[in-house]
């Protein structure tokens, strides 16, 4: 290599550095102050879902999926201020996001709907509920899908999409409950005596909170029956007990004091003549 080739060469370098090394140290710099306020951000997100007292195993979740994503922006951003080109990448990364978006769809809503439950807490862990048709003990609330526990120990699970997008009945979010029963008895029979018979078994219990203002009143002149509406309150771990409790020692009651419960029966008359 001659002095020229040399001298070149050293040119070329020497442009190259002047060219780049700026570029190089800032998108450093870039990088460095990128990365520690991705840093600040995120802890930030994590302590404000701390103190909304969004469930544990959704926090760190979360926060991971945010930092990655602002990971990559940063990373695409600094690749530009070197030069390199980033629109094709984007591009590709776009469709390949679509791509998989569109796979699993299904998925993502039920990812969108666990991420909701989460956050907005319509139940809990341990709630009662009635959704998408089935009653049941909410056993355990997935990200992907919410596990219920049925009376006769059925485990059933729903996913979260549907679940966080319909009608949802909570039956455990009130610390007291109602009960509600309808007693029928005969038309001949004493109605005074009989609303006095459903106060004394049920509005004598002490477990029914409302003892001093029952609800016992006629709700209905029915086809065979007189029919009783009755409303009882009671705290929440105590509304199964007293519902089939009250409505045996009501029958019974009925029956010792001569009280009837009528049930349907048709008179058929038949008319026309007969032949011998």
């Amino acid at each position: 290599m001659n002095e020229v080739d040399v001298a070149a060469t050293v040119d070329s370098l020497v442009e190259l550095t002047v060219l780049y090394v700026p570029k190089l140290i800032l998108a450093i710099l870039t990088l460095i102050v990128g990365l520690w306020i991705i840093n600040r951000v995120v802890k930030a997100i994590r302590k404000g879902l701390t103190n909304r007292e969004v469930d544990p195993s959704l926090v760190p979740f979360v926060s991971s999926i945010l930092k990655a994503l602002l990971v990559v922006v940063l990373v695409i951003s600094v690749a530009g201020m070197l030069g390199i080109a980033t629109t094709s990448f984007v591009a590709v990364l776009g469709a390949a996001g679509l791509a998989v978006g569109l796979a699993l769809q299904g998925s993502l809503a039920n990812f969108a709907g666990g991420v909701l439950i989460l956050i907005l807490k319509p139940f809990k862990v341990g709630d009662v509920i009635e959704a998408q048709g089935v009653t049941a003990a909410v056993a355990e609330i997935q990200i992907f899908h919410t596990i219920l526990k049925t009376y006769d120990n059925k485990t059933i699970i729903v996913p979260n999409g549907p679940l966080s997008n319909n009608l949802i009945t909570n039956y455990s979010t009130e610390a007291t409950r109602t009960v509600e029963w309808v007693f029928g008895i005969g038309y001949d029979d004493d109605i005074d005596k009989a609303r006095q018979i459903i106060k004394d078994t049920i509005f004598t219990d002490e477990r029914v909170l409302n003892a001093d203002t029952p609800f016992i009143n006629l709700a209905e002149l029915a086809d065979s029956s007189v029919n009783f509406k009755v409303r009882a309150q009671c705290n929440q771990a105590d509304y199964w007990v007293l519902l089939f409790e009250k409505t045996e020692a009501v029958k019974k009651a009925f029956d010792a004091k001569g009280i009837s419960i009528p049930y349907p029966q048709i008179d058929a008359h038949l008319h026309g003549n007969t032949t011998a």
